[in-house]
């Protein structure tokens, strides 16, 4: 398939899904390797910037999402007044911190570092689906493992975790950061539980 083929069927998946798409399944459906897709995806994403058109292809670690030009926001904003990013409370924002740079974290990691209850922030996190449970941790009591999600890095404006400004990492008390042998996928709970 010719490359301005291929920038279209990438151009015509992402404005139909709305949300990101990774590549490997936009190679599937383009019938060739996501190699292919990351090259034409990127020239996509540089001609649109190149024209100043009103819309964007950003990569989010291995996925592409259609979104509005940041040039644009203020007559999306007049336009859409209804629709505001997340409003984050400091408690949110402190809780947020810690989740994206000490990923994947109990609720009670989090405590730990606040030194205040934060079921409540993981709630409202949750709710704005900047975060989301990734796992259980492999402990008595089998707490939850949170870490962020795509909404977040789209929020910041961030193509990746490692996008985060770096921050010296402390260990507090004798809790252990999870590793991945202590982390297994999140298993479904039914009411007799």
């Amino acid at each position: 398939m010719e490359r301005t083929e291929l920038e279209r069927v990438i151009e015509a998946i992402l404005f139909a899904a709305g949300e990101p798409v990774e590549t490997d399944r936009i190679a599937l459906a383009a019938e060739c390797d996501p190699d292919e897709i990351e090259a034409a995806a990127k020239s996509l994403m540089d001609r649109l910037s190149f024209d100043r058109r009103g819309i964007r292809v950003v990569k989010l670690e291995n996925a592409y999402q259609m979104c509005s030009s940041a040039e644009m926001s203020s007559y999306i904003t007049k336009a859409l007044e209804t629709r505001k990013p997340p409003k984050l409370s400091a408690s949110q924002l402190e809780t947020l911190t810690i989740v994206a740079y000490y990923q994947p974290a109990t609720k009670a990691y989090i405590e730990q570092i606040r030194g205040v209850d934060s079921s409540y922030s993981v709630s409202a996190l949750l709710n704005k689906r900047l975060i989301e449970e990734c796992g259980r941790l492999n402990v008595p009591g089998r707490p939850i493992l949170y870490r962020t999600t795509p909404d977040f890095l789209r929020t910041f404006g961030l193509s990746s975790l490692d996008e985060l400004p770096e921050i010296e990492k402390m260990q507090f008390g004798k809790v252990e950061l999870p590793t991945e042998e202590t982390t297994q996928p999140v298993e479904e709970v039914t009411e007799n539980e």
